[in-house]
């Protein structure tokens, strides 16, 4: 299976609290943090609840 590459470049600074929730669901707490996951239908769903917010990378 593929894996992605998810770096938050975008502040949750006066985000609402359901994307917050996401990224640190994700595993993305600070800035310019990255994190290495599976692609599967549920992190595609959260991606793209954040997708504003994150770069996405194939890794």
């Amino acid at each position: 299976m593929a894996k992605v590459k998810i770096t938050l470049v975008r502040s949750l600074i006066g985000r609402s609290e359901d994307q917050r929730a996401t990224a640190r669901a994700l595993g993305l707490g600070k800035l310019n943090r990255s994190v290495v996951k599976e692609d599967s239908p549920a992190v595609a769903g959260m991606i793209r609840k954040i997708a504003h917010l994150v770069k996405v990378e194939e890794a």
